[in-house]
């Protein structure tokens, strides 16, 4: 497997159980399907306006293909987040409301 699995990224860990009501730790798989590797994963309560730290860390990749888990453990029991993710060529996608508490998995498509 070729991701770069370094500092942050092992924050990244598959998880597919049951999560809790209140999104205190809260696991879910992302899945790059895209044609582009991730180079940046930001997420907030959507009550915030400030981006949490990136989830990749700083030499985190998570290459076009692949996927890994994420672990969201800020100590927030809100269970809407926002998604910021940012590619290697630079496009960002922003994504709104996500409700973590029920969230399994999320693919990122071209």
């Amino acid at each position: 497997m070729k991701m770069h699995l370094l500092g942050g990224l092992t924050a990244l860990a598959l998880a597919g159980g049951i999560l809790p009501a209140a999104a205190e730790t809260v696991r879910f798989t992302v899945i790059n399907n895209s044609s582009v590797d991730l180079h940046y994963f930001f997420t907030t309560p959507s009550v915030e306006d400030n981006w949490g730290e990136d989830l990749l860390g700083e030499t985190g990749i998570l290459e076009a293909g692949y996927q890994a888990t994420a672990t969201i453990n800020d100590g927030s029991t809100e269970c809407l987040y926002d998604f910021r993710f940012v590619m290697e060529n630079g496009a960002e996608l922003v994504e709104h409301s996500i409700d973590i508490c029920k969230l399994n998995s999320y693919t990122i498509n071209d």
